[in-house]
């Protein structure tokens, strides 16, 4: 058995050399010579699994580390008979934290709080999920949207991209991008949708660039029609719209979901699944040594403070968007670069608040995000 797999999947090396060949290559230099005779591809979004890539090979099954999975034609692999699995909420909390980091810094620098704020939330799925729920912990209403759970599930809890539209301060995306059907994503936050905001809010974008219409967010900013962008995904990566890079908030190469945990859990369940297709006996695989910062402790003092500043520490001590944001708009042709050497970043789990004059209220709402105490 042969497998290949694209070698900036960590802590995979060694995972399936027992049980298979196993050949590392860039995704770009996956070619349908070198996949012909191939049982299994492992991959991440910059591989494009379609006829092209795929036809004539022996390849039967193709497990991507992501989230994402529209660089896989699942229409061509259901005819050639070719399996298929992605890493549904492998970063989830990754992007969690990107999202909470971002509305710190966005209201700090805006002057504002973010308690007793209005969120919309497009997309509830793994992630989507997780966000609204930390954005009941601080404070904020939260709207949620999302048409296929709302079809499945009834309407109680959602609402629809009007009420969003017209009540939020905030409007945040973590939608999958979908080119057609009746939950076409591309191009969501189009013209209609802009002229559809009674408010002037903050837009961010953390799931598929494509589900942004650039030229109408940038010109939306231009106008004032919303208050502020906040991009980790863009049109047409890695080459990026500069003008919309220079008119935004924050932006970031594409890490919302790049922390360390996200990473290996993209991993484990890859393996996981190549292990249970073919039947390899490592279906509970989970990789070792994943890096620590240099220091999980987050030591804050609680005196005469406000719950809001103490959540905002110690989220803000965990992950700090203002860094990427700074590298991107210094070097925006670093694009790939920035992604492929991006620095250790842990999630709120693998950090141990040191509290000292804290409520206890506030301390539940931090081990409810995720801190140990």
């Amino acid at each position: 058995m042969k497998i290949i797999i694209d070698d900036k999947i960590p802590y995979i090396k060694g995972a399936l050399e027992p049980f298979a060949e196993v050949v590392y290559l860039p995704g770009s230099m996956t070619t349908p010579e070198i996949v012909k005779d191939a049982d299994a591809l492992i991959t991440r979004t910059r591989t494009i699994c379609d006829a092209k890539l795929l036809k004539g090979s022996k390849v039967k099954f193709i497990a991507t580390a992501t989230i994402g999975f529209d660089h896989i034609d699942r229409e061509y692999c259901k005819q050639a008979g070719i399996e298929w699995t992605n890493a549904p909420g492998c970063n989830a909390k990754s992007v969690e934290q990107y999202i909470a980091s971002a509305l710190f810094s966005y209201a700090m620098r805006k002057r504002f709080q973010l308690e007793g704020k209005t969120i919309g939330i497009v997309g509830v799925g793994n992630v989507g999920t997780k966000v609204a729920r930390f954005c009941e912990i601080v404070g904020m209403k939260v709207l949620l949207n999302d048409p296929p759970r709302e079809r499945v599930e009834g309407s109680g809890e959602f609402v629809d991209l009007k009420t969003i539209r017209e009540e939020a301060d905030i409007i945040t995306f973590h939608v999958p991008l979908n080119t057609s059907g009746a939950d076409k994503t591309y191009h969501l936050v189009n013209e209609e949708f802009i002229e559809g905001l009674k408010k002037k809010p903050l837009l961010i974008n953390s799931c598929r660039g494509e589900v942004f219409h650039s030229e109408i967010v940038c010109k939306a900013l231009k106008n004032n029609t919303i208050s502020g962008f906040i991009a980790d995904c863009w049109e047409n990566e890695p080459e990026l719209d500069l003008e919309l890079l220079n008119r935004a908030d924050y932006g970031t190469p594409h890490i919302a979901g790049y922390s360390k945990d996200g990473k290996a859990n993209g991993t484990k369940m890859s393996v996981q699944a190549v292990s249970r297709f073919f039947k390899l006996g490592i279906d509970d695989w989970e990789p070792a040594n994943v890096e620590l910062p240099e220091s999980t402790v987050i030591e804050i003092d609680g005196t005469q403070r406000r719950e809001y500043s103490i959540i905002a520490e110690a989220v803000l001590s965990t992950y700090d968007i203002e860094t990427d944001d700074e590298k991107l708009r210094e070097a925006p042709y670093m694009f790939e670069k920035l992604r492929g050497d991006y620095p250790v970043r842990r999630e709120f789990d693998t950090y141990t608040v040191s509290a000292k004059n804290i409520k206890e209220g506030t301390i539940e709402k931090l081990k409810q995000i995720g801190f140990k105490i």
